[in-house]
């Protein structure tokens, strides 16, 4: 199975390059894994939220093949903790899903093109954290739950 992390944006920050680079090092033990970027829109202050996500939905259509499987990260997601999650990513693994392709969107969410194309919706937490912090996060999460699955002690 390969995992893809889907932004919208490059990343700013070097605090968040260096932790993303650090946790993309350590995924790629255990999977193949690769961070693909939706190009920032220009010229943004003459569109509407809707226009926005519209865009960015038909941008992010573009990286995502029909065989593959979306999952979305959403605040309105579902809230699963860390093994769950764990468990959720051994399930894909073991239902011989080919492509994983994890969706952090923009400022102003998704379109309803990309929720109609998504098998699920997953939320990291109850409070709202910038499109560039969930990155990290998110590779945090999915680095934990490679370990849980191996059974190493990173989780304790």
């Amino acid at each position: 199975m390969k995992i893809t992390l889907l932004v919208t944006g490059k990343t700013t920050g070097d605090y968040l390059k260096d932790g993303i680079s650090l946790y993309s090092g350590r995924i790629k033990h255990y999977i193949s894994f690769e961070i693909k970027v939706i190009p920032d829109l220009k010229n943004t202050k003459n569109l509407s939220a809707a226009q926005v996500r519209e865009t960015e939905g038909k941008l992010a259509m573009e990286q995502i093949n029909k065989a593959d499987t979306l999952i979305i990260l959403d605040e309105r997601g579902e809230l699963l903790n860390s093994e769950e999650f764990a468990r959720f990513i051994e399930k894909k693994m073991i239902s011989g899903c080919r492509n994983l392709i994890f969706l952090a969107g923009g400022s102003f969410g998704f379109s309803e093109l990309v929720y109609g194309k998504a098998s699920g919706i997953i939320s990291l937490s109850k409070m709202t954290f910038s499109h560039q912090l969930i990155r990290l996060i998110f590779m945090e999460q999915l680095y934990r739950a490679f370990t849980i699955i191996k059974g190493e002690p990173y989780h304790h």
